[in-house]
């Protein structure tokens, strides 16, 4: 079947969206990459919602972005991530996560049926709902050569570990966060990211501050473990550099310091990359200096479009009754179905339940693909 996927991340920049040829062969889901591209996110929506009505306003409003960019593709399905607005977490516990983007102008834009909320299930079963590529990269990576870690850098950078003692994956920091909000005030809101790492790279380490950000506590709890902007945000940054004066390349420099020593101190084996981080040469450069990286395009799947297809993989399995977590890596106490199904046009209609577990996952590639995304002005920092 073909699946729609959407999502936008944390830097609400864009909306993302791939299209998916998806089928079970045995244990194994077979993912065919069709077409992805990113779809400039409304300006208006970026400000944070005050009272009910306004997040009643935000809700509404981010379903209608999300349809108007999924009617314009064809499919059987549509799963969205939507967007994330909180993430509570308190003492290493997730107590709750709410995303937004109401399915049902989804559904009543494209006719299709539409599967939606796809975390809070596993929070409500003692997960994180966090990250939620690793069932992704689990089955993805089952049968690698090695052990290898998938990393995925959005405004905020996640890993999943696979080797054969099992998988484990987790948030590791703060991946585009910092330097977006960096990169906003020092501008003073004309840009909101360190386009090509520019500044990072005319800029030299300031190590007074960069002992302060690693002394953050995040860093030293036990996976499994998320976080998000409500902790690595501008009022953060505003705290941690208190009292110290430098050239803004230096603090750019530093935060992406910050980002590549992070992230590199949890990978093990081969690092694949994806995410809007992954077009940073600064970073690059810095985490190609402490780990085996390649990007994930290399073994067939799209780096640019891999959190949408995460999403169209994730609503392909809840229409199938398959569990979409991996307890290991989010912390839930086992696997669990994740989402809830708004139906389209027509009467809902579910295929018989697949009883067998999957075990793997392979990328097909469709006859006389070229492996070209495509692109509108948009963003680069999707978190899963």
């Amino acid at each position: 079947m073909r699946v729609i996927g959407l999502i936008s991340g944390t830097s609400m920049d864009a909306i993302d969206v791939a299209v998916a040829d998806l089928s079970i062969d045995g244990r194994t889901v077979v993912l065919t990459p069709v077409e992805h591209a990113e779809h400039p996110f409304p300006e208006d929506l970026r400000r944070p919602p005050t009272s009910a009505a306004e997040l009643c306003a935000l809700d509404t409003r981010l379903g209608q972005a999300f349809a108007e960019v999924a009617a314009r593709y064809r499919g059987d399905l549509v799963s969205s991530l939507g967007q994330t607005v909180h993430h509570w977490v308190e003492d290493g516990r997730c107590l709750g996560t709410l995303q937004l983007g109401q399915p049902a102008w989804i559904a009543e834009a494209t006719g299709l049926p539409v599967v939606a909320d796809l975390r809070v299930r596993d929070v409500a079963a003692g997960g994180h709902g966090a990250p939620l590529a690793s069932t992704l990269d689990a089955l993805w990576l089952a049968d690698f050569d090695g052990p290898a870690t998938a990393l995925n850098i959005g405004g905020i950078a996640n890993v999943t570990k696979v080797s054969p003692a099992g998988v484990i994956a987790y948030d590791t920091g703060p991946g585009n966060a910092l330097m977006d909000a960096a990169m906003t005030v020092l501008s003073g809101g004309l840009r909101d990211q360190d386009t090509d790492g520019e500044f990072a790279r005319r800029g030299r380490v300031h190590a007074e501050l960069l002992d302060r950000l690693l002394a953050d506590p995040y860093y030293a709890l036990p996976a499994p473990k998320s976080t998000g902007k409500e902790h690595f945000n501008r009022a953060y940054l505003d705290r941690v550099t208190g009292g110290l004066t430098m050239p803004a390349e230096d603090l750019l420099a530093t935060l992406t310091e910050l980002t590549a020593r992070t992230i590199a101190a949890e990978c093990e084996g081969t690092v694949i990359g994806s995410g809007g981080g992954m077009r940073n040469p600064a970073l690059v450069e810095s985490l190609g200096r402490r780990v085996d990286l390649r990007t994930s395009d290399e073994l067939g799947l799209p780096a640019a479009g891999k959190e949408a297809y995460l999403a169209a993989l994730l609503g392909f399995l809840t229409w199938h009754g398959l569990p979409a977590n991996v307890p290991s890596a989010t912390g839930a106490a086992g696997p669990r179905p994740l989402g809830s199904i708004t139906p389209g046009r027509y009467p809902l209609r579910l295929p018989e339940p697949v009883i067998t577990a999957v075990t793997g996952l392979t990328i097909g590639r469709r006859e006389g693909q070229s492996g070209q995304r495509c692109q509108e002005d948009g963003g680069d920092h999707a978190r899963t």
